[in-house]
């Protein structure tokens, strides 16, 4: 018996295993008595015995949910990574031969296309085998071209790049890949939609989202579509090996993970924080008065975060006692047109403070004096300037972001901290650039967050900044020693 190609998707360490093992991973169809119908026999002595079954199509259970839906049209919203390509094309596979109709498969451009086809080509070769194993007579892919693929009772897989023009004059099952990335996505539909009305055609839609404005996230109301939503926690609870915390990491944008792994749809100004994320991490017995006593205390761990302003915005200092895995707000102090001598003096007042470890300070701007004179008299050890650029930005805020969605940073409950952290949207430019922005509310723009996320990030800097100092070229000797 060949094992399938070693590039395959199919893992090898899942290939074998007990009949219950493999039903519990998709390996088996357990609705069929026959599955070990055709069972090749192993002789032992005289004795002759099923042979174990090897797995050929490993399934998560969400994979294999979706492989025996028989909902006539499906919208599928999918974490990126989680195998929706992988499980849409082997469901179009097997549906177009269980019901003798070809099928178009669609992306959003020809390299996806031709990578969906790789796909094709791998699942044939391991359903050819599963059908002979099984005695159901084998698929056979006998005739493979670079975009199309011929089964039996002539039946055809052919993979095409969407465009409008070359999608119309089949007719047969669809699927949709990627769909919120394809670029004329109204055009396609135009085009689609009719190959599917003869004969109870069929009408798979996948994708990760992308924003609000295209076709995809308006069929996610569509009550014709059996809808299905997996994201990458969900698909890890199921089984998949990934670590999300380096996921998350890696990819070092907190709202492109939002949108890429945790399946949300964001508009073009989508609110960083919700109110409901804001709320849990409330605590009505902390308030926003600075905490003398912790502050004067040597053994405490408090981090100060300040954000710059002067007549229109706010100056706010935030303050952050680490509490064993949490961080708690033990003061937000805010100053409004407060001459700079006046500002220096309450800010020289709380970097005194026996407590007080580190310091982060708005440094752009009208932040650069006061932040250059903090240095000055405290020592970088102790404050560190920071220019709030749109990547420093993006950092600062993916980092608190993240203490609030896990619940690890606690804020006193005020109205004005919670529209303040509510005002922070993403938005998009007309060149596709993203930013951070803040909406202007009487009570303040941004100035809150901006204090608490500097103050998340002296809380996760080390006391001082690492130097580096140059020795000139390094000189080897003959010997090799250096």
């Amino acid at each position: 018996m060949r094992e399938p190609d070693a590039r395959s998707d199919y893992p090898r360490d899942q290939r074998s295993g007990t009949d219950s093992e493999q039903r519990r991973h998709g390996f088996l169809d357990q609705r069929s008595p026959g599955a070990w119908a055709g069972t090749r026999l192993a002789r032992s002595g005289k004795t002759m015995e099923p042979a174990r079954p090897k797995a050929m199509v490993p399934l998560l259970s969400y994979q294999q949910a979706e492989l025996e839906a028989e909902d006539r049209f499906r919208w599928s919203c999918w974490s990126r990574q989680v195998g929706k390509s992988f499980v849409k094309s082997l469901r179009r596979i097997v549906r177009g031969v269980r019901r003798g109709r070809d099928q178009l498969l669609i992306s959003g451009g020809e390299r996806q296309s031709r990578e969906l086809m790789r796909k094709v080509k791998q699942h044939c070769r391991a359903l050819n085998l599963v059908a002979e194993y099984r005695g159901l007579g084998g698929l056979g892919a006998r005739v493979s071209k670079q975009m199309e693929v011929h089964l039996p009772n002539r039946v055809r897989v052919i993979a095409l790049p969407a465009n409008p023009d070359t999608v119309r004059g089949f007719s047969g099952d669809v699927f949709l890949d990627e769909f919120a990335m394809h670029p004329d996505d109204t055009a396609i539909w135009a085009a689609v939609f009719p190959t599917v009305l003869r004969d109870e055609g069929e009408l798979d839609i996948a994708s990760t989202p992308k924003g609000r404005g295209n076709l995809f996230y308006r069929l996610r109301e569509n009550r014709m579509f059996r809808h299905s939503t997996v994201t990458l926690p969900q698909a890890i609870e199921a089984g998949l090996k990934v670590n999300p915390a380096e996921v998350r990491q890696a990819l070092g944008d907190e709202v492109l993970f939002r949108q890429e792994f945790l399946c949300e749809f964001l508009g073009e100004g989508s609110a960083l924080l919700g109110y409901e994320m804001i709320a849990a991490c409330e605590d009505p017995r902390l308030s926003k008065e600075p905490d003398n006593e912790i502050l004067s205390r040597g053994n405490a761990e408090v981090y100060a975060g300040v954000d710059i302003g002067r007549r229109r915005d706010l100056t706010v200092i935030w303050l952050l006692q680490r509490v064993e895995e949490e961080y708690v707000t033990r003061g937000v102090m805010e100053m409004s047109s407060r001459p700079f001598r006046e500002q220096f003096e309450v800010i020289s007042k709380i970097l005194s403070a026996p407590a007080l470890q580190r310091c982060c300070m708005d440094a752009g701007g009208l932040g650069m004096q006061l932040s250059e004179m903090a240095v000055e008299t405290f020592g970088e050890h102790r404050v560190e300037a920071v220019t709030l650029t749109r990547a420093i930005k993006e950092s600062l805020a993916g980092r608190l972001r993240i203490l609030v969605e896990e619940g690890s940073i606690r804020i006193p409950s005020d109205e004005s901290i919670r529209r303040d952290w509510h005002s922070i949207r993403r938005m998009v430019t007309e060149t596709g650039h993203v930013r951070l922005e803040a909406d202007r509310l009487s009570s303040g723009h941004g100035d809150r967050f901006w204090a608490a996320a500097l103050a998340v990030q002296a809380a996760g800097q080390p006391a001082g900044k690492i130097e580096f100092v140059g020795a000139g070229r390094l000189a080897f000797s003959r010997d090799g020693v250096w």
